[in-house]
C-alpha cells in the first residue's frame, strides 16, 4: 500500500461508519464530500426539517482530546464558507434551518464507534 493510502482508507471507513450511524439515527443523506473552492463538507443530511452539515472526525486515540476538539476556528470558518457555496448551488436547501453537527469516530478499522454531537459549534 502506498504511503498515505492507509490513512485515506481509514478516513473512508470512518466516513462510511458515520453515514450508517446517521441513517440509523433518522438522518436522510443529501450528499457526501461536497467540494467547493472554499472548502469541503463531509456529509450533508436532513434530520426532520433541519439541514445538518456534518463534519466527521476520526481519532484512533483520545490522548489529545476528542475528535471534536480538533475543529479549530479556522476549520469552522472553512466549513461555513463551503456550506454557503452548497446553498448557492442548491437553493432549495437554503430554505431549511441549518446547524453544524460532528460525528466523532474512534477505534480501529473493523471496530469503529460513532458519537453524534448535534449543533457542535456556531459562529
Amino acid at each position: 500500500m502506498k504511503p498515505g493510502a492507509a490513512h485515506l482508507a481509514v478516513g473512508q471507513a470512518a466516513e462510511d461508519a458515520a453515514c450508517r450511524y446517521l441513517e440509523r439515527a433518522g438522518y436522510r443523506l443529501v450528499t457526501r464530500n461536497f467540494r467547493d473552492r472554499l472548502g469541503e463538507l463531509d456529509i450533508v443530511a436532513i434530520e426532520e426539517d433541519v439541514l445538518a452539515i456534518v463534519e466527521v472526525r476520526y481519532r484512533s486515540r483520545r490522548d489529545f482530546g476528542g475528535a471534536a476538539a480538533s475543529i479549530t476556528a479556522s476549520k469552522r470558518r472553512r466549513l461555513v464558507r463551503a456550506a454557503q457555496g452548497l446553498l448557492r448551488l442548491r437553493p432549495a436547501l437554503a430554505s431549511l434551518p441549518a446547524r453544524f453537527d460532528v460525528v466523532e469516530v474512534d477505534g480501529e478499522p473493523g471496530d469503529l464507534r460513532c458519537r453524534l454531537i448535534r449543533a457542535a459549534f456556531s459562529l
